[in-house]
């Protein structure tokens, strides 16, 4: 029997607005309530079993660091090796199943995510991410319900896409999943970047040991319970809580691991590259590395554009928002001397209003940042910074009695090669450098070259001749470049996201280029009625 389906249109999810008394929000609130009456345990899922582990860890809310949500066990040794087996031995039927059973399992999986356990993963992400109901909702239920049903578009667009063929040939094209399995790293700080990096390999049918950040446990840990009710097969998504050296060690260094989907710190991603280089000998097929990393992401502000209160709004919403706990914060700002009074008084009157607190309460602005290593981290430069001849701290503040706080940041620096220029510090920290108004044109070169990085950057200018140089200018500076607008909040479809240099492989997540990385094509030649000698009619004569 024929068969050529085609899969829903996806449409991007709607974020609801979580206004005062509306459903959503009373929903919410409810289940914010019960799961902080819980202390989940969280298994290992290998094969589709449960499996509890001697050695533990602990969940607990950034913004009330003494709250417990769950415990959790760690896979050692012995557990990652049953996740790789079980990842083998899943590989033939997963890859053999028809396309559109493999995508209805992730089709029914965000709608899930859309309506039955909205506010379950909301409420996990909020209290275990320390994210706002606004945060947890554009990330655990618009982007990870959009990546799912996009993706499952993106790989029909791949399957549909075909050679051309000659008279008496017909030429095809097989997309295979690639020799092996697939292991996938994710962060804590996106929800549906966990869901994300585990189930692409898996829609184009590999199967996946997936190792996600113990400060995310929570939310993930649904994530894959989803799936499973979904329909998913066993042994398909591995869920091992692991230590990263164990993992590289046992799954990264396999003969069959065929890819990492890895999104995390451009240290722990180049450790991974080193790794996978000294085991080349080993690996039966040299590994795919699809990486997303690190950010020191810019605002960079024309004489020309007048309207302060939008600089304003996007400074602090790409700054501050999740404690600029995002690879796309905007963590470093470039204003013209002639603008720069009127923005820094702005500036500072607006982040004076913002609240920082548990994020169950709703009038808050920002939560804690994860743990007490960044906390550290981020208050050590702060505190630099204070000491310092080349920077002046506007506002800041933190507090670590009860939760992880630290509040919006404000740095000026008259050196643009200051740390907190470079380095990506990961929390709520924005650096302002004031060049004057003739050196336009150096200090676009200089925002270029300052980072190593390259992932996410915005302009404000008015008038078009000036945005095309700055565009030009800034060409490698950024995979997702933004014309006046903030530097974050990319929506699945529309901007494919990733960044170049030290940023990552720019294998755009939410596009059908990062599909594409997780097939092995086979070209099929089927010639009809082949020659049947050898000789070629230019031999007929001398």
């Amino acid at each position: 029997m024929s068969k050529m389906f085609k899969v829903p249109i996806p449409i991007n999810e709607t974020a609801l607005s979580y206004a005062p008394n509306s459903p959503e929000k009373v929903a919410l609130k409810a289940e914010i309530l019960r799961q902080s009456n819980l202390v989940v345990d969280i298994p290992l899922i290998i094969g589709g079993e449960e499996i509890f582990t001697e050695k533990k860890g602990k969940v607990r809310m950034p913004h009330k660091h003494k709250h417990d949500l769950a415990n959790f066990s760690y896979a050692g040794g012995a557990e990652l090796k049953m996740a790789v087996e079980a990842a083998k031995s899943a590989k033939e039927a997963w890859s053999q199943m028809a396309f559109e059973h493999r995508a209805a399992i992730f089709l029914k999986a965000a709608e899930l995510i859309a309506t039955k356990y909205r506010s379950l993963l909301n409420a996990a992400t909020m209290l275990g991410q320390s994210k706002t109901a606004h945060q947890a909702e554009i990330d655990s239920a618009c982007k990870l319900a959009d990546s799912l049903r996009f993706n499952v578009k993106f790989a029909e667009d791949i399957y549909k896409n075909q050679p051309l063929n000659s008279k008496g040939v017909w030429n095809r094209v097989e997309y295979r999943p690639l020799d092996g399995f697939v292991a996938a790293i994710s962060p804590f700080n996106f929800t549906s970047i966990g869901g994300n990096l585990c189930s692409v390999p898996a829609i184009m049918g590999n199967t996946v040991v997936w190792k996600p950040s113990s400060t995310s446990l929570l939310s993930n840990y649904y994530i894959m319970k989803i799936f499973m009710e979904a329909g998913l097969s066993e042994g398909v998504i591995n869920f091992v809580p692991s230590q990263g050296s164990l993992f590289s060690e046992v799954v990264v260094s396999d003969p069959d691991m065929s890819g990492v989907h890895f999104t995390g710190s451009t240290k722990t991603f180049n450790t991974i590259w080193k790794f996978v280089a000294s085991n080349l000998d080993n690996y039966k097929s040299y590994p795919r590395l699809v990486g997303e990393t690190g950010g020191k992401d810019f605002i960079f502000v024309h004489n020309s554009y007048k309207d302060v209160g939008r600089i304003v709004t996007a400074i602090i919403r790409s700054a501050f928002e999740y404690q600029g706990q995002k690879c796309t914060a905007c963590s470093r700002v470039y204003i013209p001397k002639s603008r720069f009074t009127e923005i820094k008084k702005k500036l500072l009157e607006e982040v004076a209003k913002i609240k920082v607190g548990d994020v169950a309460d709703f009038r808050n602005f920002m939560g804690a940042v994860i743990d007490e290593k960044s906390f550290d981290n981020i208050t050590n430069y702060i505190e630099r910074a204070k000491k310092s001849k080349v920077a002046e701290v506007l506002t800041c503040g933190y507090d670590k009695s009860v939760g992880w706080f630290i509040m919006p940041t404000i740095i000026l620096t008259k050196d643009p090669h200051y740390e907190t220029m470079k380095d990506e510090l990961f929390g709520p920290v924005l650096t302002i450098y004031v060049y004057d108004d003739k050196d336009f044109e150096e200090t676009l070169e200089l925002c270029d070259k300052t980072s190593a990085y390259a992932l996410t950057g915005a302009i404000f200018a008015k008038d078009r001749e000036t945005i095309e140089r700055m565009e030009k200018a800034l060409t490698y500076s950024a995979g997702n470049f933004y014309i006046n607008d903030g530097c974050t909040g990319t929506l699945t479809g529309h901007q494919p996201f990733g960044g170049s240099r030290m940023s990552g492989t720019n294998d755009k997540a939410g596009s059908v280029l990062n599909l594409c990385r997780w097939i092995s094509p086979r070209t099929i030649k089927e010639t009809f009625v082949s020659d049947n000698k050898f000789e070629y009619q230019f031999m007929e004569e001398e």
